[in-house]
């Protein structure tokens, strides 16, 4: 079987499963929660961070976590939005000579 659609789900390498197994089964909290079981989650996505970032080249403050693919859209779509909508204002207001 040809398998085409990697845009909805991809396999990953077995050895990223491994290395994600602990996070898949045992410690799976919410990094962002107050309580312990999650936070200490926290300490495991900022060491993954800067590895992330040695991979493609990029500062590891250049690189966001997301939950979601909603999330993650949203994090591209609402800067654009709003960089091209201030571009708008700006070309009428200097049209305007106001």
């Amino acid at each position: 079987m040809i398998y085409l659609d990697h845009n909805a789900t991809t396999p990953v390498l077995p050895e990223v499963f491994e290395a994600m197994r602990p996070y898949f089964c045992e410690a799976w909290g919410n990094p962002s929660s107050a309580y312990k079981f999650g936070s200490k989650l926290k300490g495991v996505i900022e060491t993954a961070r800067p590895q992330v970032a040695g991979l493609i080249g990029a500062q590891p403050r250049e690189i966001p976590f997301t939950s979601c693919a909603a999330e993650s859209n949203n994090a591209v779509i609402h800067p654009a939005l709003t960089a091209y909508l201030c571009s708008r204002c700006q070309a009428k207001f200097a049209l305007s000579g106001q």
